[in-house]
């Protein structure tokens, strides 16, 4: 149970912080200010989260995540998917404050989709924006992996190479795909908006479901395979 609530405020804090940023500074590659602001406020998140609930749960608020520790034999099927309901739940309260917040205070949402993933940078084809998320999966977790394996000798910095990671995989994504990389990130702004009368996002969001749980998986064999 502990390791279930830490997951659900991990992820809930995750959506707060990283999509309640996109939603008011905006994503625009063109002034680059929003886009970089963003890609920090996930990185940094994640950084935070892995200082404060690491050593509860692990930190994974992230399903891609969750599956890479799975098959490489760190957790069990049933603590997998108790992880699944969690994530997906903190990912929702999260979407539903953030709505909360914006409007009641009637703050602009310069995403127009409560910080939801799209295809808007790859014009709209599905297949570009799978290849970008399995490949922007596969780099993080392969690094989540490195880092939180009993071979790693990076002493206490592993939540800041993890954040780091993060940040950078949102600096090439955010203006393809808004980068997901992780299916409860995208699941639960995108459920929010269909409650709000939005259903695009969530017309689209079996990409950002997809998409991260290959990468994680190819990134958890390779990872396998190399460490053997």
């Amino acid at each position: 149970m502990k390791k279930f609530c830490a997951e659900f405020i991990g992820t809930m804090t995750l959506v707060v912080l990283g999509c309640g940023t996109a939603m008011l500074v905006g994503c625009d590659s063109g002034s680059g200010c929003g886009y970089i602001l963003t890609a920090l406020a996930f990185g940094l998140t994640i950084v935070a989260m892995a200082y404060s609930i690491g050593n509860i749960s692990g930190c994974h608020i992230n399903p891609a995540v969750s599956l890479g520790v799975l098959i490489s034999g760190g957790m069990s099927v049933k603590e997998f998917f108790l992880y699944l309901v969690a994530q997906c739940c903190g990912a929702f309260a999260g979407s539903g404050l953030l709505a909360l917040i914006f409007d009641l205070g009637k703050v602009t949402d310069m995403t127009g989709g409560y910080g939801t993933n799209g295809l808007g940078g790859v014009n709209g084809n599905v297949v570009a924006g799978l290849i970008v998320e399995i490949v922007l999966t596969f780099i993080f977790v392969m690094a989540i992996l490195g880092v939180t394996s009993s071979k790693a000798k990076h002493g206490s910095f592993g939540g800041l190479v993890i954040g780091l990671t993060l940040t950078v995989v949102h600096i090439l994504g955010i203006g393809l795909t808004g980068t997901s990389v992780n299916p409860a990130r995208s699941f639960g702004p995108a459920l929010v908006a269909a409650i709000n009368g939005n259903l695009e996002p969530l017309s689209v969001v079996w990409v950002f479901i997809v998409g991260p749980l290959v990468g994680a998986t190819i990134a958890a064999f390779t990872y396998k395979a190399l460490e053997k």
